[in-house]
């Protein structure tokens, strides 16, 4: 799994890389277009999760990146669908958080679920998870493969184990990103004041 010192290096890296390449040819489409790809990478901030080479599937089937949500506040949160208890109230704690947002700030705002049952929490199983928890266009669901879930919660402080019935034992834990991938606020716990949390929201969107 790729290491923590690696993913606070990319930014700088990225910068030298910028700095050294010349395109081939001055007035070459490609090389503009390949010159331009390099500094939006390099404009990220070094702690950007959307710095991580991962890969994810959102429960409509479509492969993506964290990357894909930058331009927007983000409020993240690791679960597994069929867990019994603590996850249904950590999604309801985000729904409401969600609705106590002013209409201009919930509309920019994107909610996003990532798993870690990586087995049983297939796209389709999201999918039906969507459904019934009647999440609307405002939430992305992910799945990804074991490694990259290990990373995104290593990065995050998000703990999990599953027990012997299937069950993880968990953090529960909302993160706030800002438009470029950094955390900026997380607060923890299960049914508590969002009011803080929306605050934060709220200075992300500005």
């Amino acid at each position: 799994m790729k290491t923590l010192v690696r993913f606070l290096a990319i930014g700088a890296l990225s910068t030298a890389t910028i700095l050294r390449a010349s395109p081939k040819h001055a007035c070459c489409e490609e090389c503009i277009s390949d010159t331009a790809s390099n500094v939006a990478a390099a404009a990220l901030p070094a702690k950007s999760l959307y710095q991580l080479d991962t890969s994810w599937t959102t429960d409509a089937g479509a492969s993506t990146t964290l990357s894909a949500l930058r331009g927007r506040p983000v409020v993240l949160a690791m679960f597994f669908a069929s867990c019994e208890y603590a996850c249904p109230v950590l999604v309801s704690d985000m729904q409401r958080l969600r609705q106590s947002l002013p209409a201009d700030v919930r509309d920019r705002a994107q909610f996003v679920l990532v798993s870690f049952d990586t087995a049983r929490d297939t796209p389709a199983a999201l999918k039906a998870y969507r459904e019934r928890s009647a999440l609307d266009a405002g939430w992305t669901l992910l799945h990804g493969d074991s490694g990259d879930v290990q990373e995104l919660a290593m990065l995050l402080g998000v703990k999990y184990k599953q027990d012997t019935r299937g069950q993880f034992s968990h953090s529960n834990l909302i993160t706030v990103l800002n438009a470029d991938g950094e955390i900026v606020f997380q607060r923890a716990g299960l049914m508590g004041d969002v009011s803080e949390t929306a605050k934060a929201v709220t200075v992300a969107v500005r």
